[in-house]
């Protein structure tokens, strides 16, 4: 106890007027949303063009549509399901909190393929610039948990350990901040470097195969200090949870760099 560091107890609300409240988490949510739509805007006119601008901002609505309900969706069939199928109503609840970022990136998948179709537009080439700017996202919303107390890490005895509000005596990680560097701050500046070497930006899918594969290394990393969540605890060969829905992603970012080739700037994927 004596070796922990003290938990920085912020509010997790920033301001409340009334029943009316501004959450640092809906504010993670609307910065990464931000930050990511006006970056995106210029990506998209690096050769080979992907989109215009416009389409960038008629995509806002559609990328917000899939982290939601694809988010709610992946929580509700990954880490509670029984619960859901006892109350399939409360599903319904976002304001009581539960979101799946394996479920978000399937649902902003999604998005991207509909958009496209619907636009005419290479669904890799397009898919590259977004996931170029999802780690932002990623930041400020581990940020978010741990200024709520939430997603703790596992007890420790690091100098830097922490005892959190609603997680017992023990000193503990502080996960929130590890993830917020390797899924967002890191694997920002990879995404970033690849995406603005014209040779890699010319192989449609490979920005995105670097995306997925590293969130999914940066994620199993992150896991073996975060506690699971206690409604699911260890799993097959004591993996957790969101360490076995990474595996997939990886595999498939993997495939996606394998396949990654040059092609003429007409042609669309």
């Amino acid at each position: 106890m004596l070796l922990a560091l003290p938990f920085p107890a912020i509010d997790p609300v920033l301001v409340q007027i009334g029943p009316f409240a501004i959450r640092w988490y809906a504010l993670a949510y609307i910065a990464g949303i931000v930050i990511g739509w006006r970056l995106m805007r210029r990506l998209v006119t690096l050769e080979p063009v992907a989109a215009t601008r416009e389409q960038v901002d008629d995509f806002v609505t559609w990328a917000v549509l899939g982290v939601i309900l694809g988010g709610r969706l992946g929580y509700v069939l990954f880490y509670q399901t029984g619960h859901y199928l006892s109350a399939p109503w409360e599903a319904l609840y976002l304001w009581k909190g539960g979101m799946s970022f394996h479920g978000g990136a399937a649902g902003v998948i999604a998005a991207i393929i509909l958009f496209c179709r619907r636009h005419g537009l290479s669904i890799r080439r397009f898919g590259d610039r977004i996931t170029a700017v999802v780690p932002l996202g990623l930041f400020f919303g581990r940020l978010a948990n741990f200024i709520n107390g939430e997603l703790w890490g596992r007890p420790a005895d690091v100098p830097w350990a922490m005892v959190f509000p609603h997680a017992g005596p023990e000193p503990r990680h502080p996960s929130q901040l590890y993830q917020a560097a390797m899924e967002g701050l890191f694997l920002f500046i990879l995404v970033q470097v690849v995406i603005r070497v014209p040779a890699l930006r010319a192989r449609p899918g490979f920005t995105a195969g670097t995306f997925l594969a590293g969130y999914g290394v940066a994620r199993i990393i992150g896991e073996f200090f975060r506690q699971p969540d206690p409604q699911l605890g260890f799993l097959w060969a004591g993996a957790t949870m969101g360490q076995l829905l990474s595996i997939p992603m990886i595999l498939a970012g993997l495939l996606l760099m394998v396949l990654a080739r040059p092609t003429p700037e007409r042609a669309t994927a």
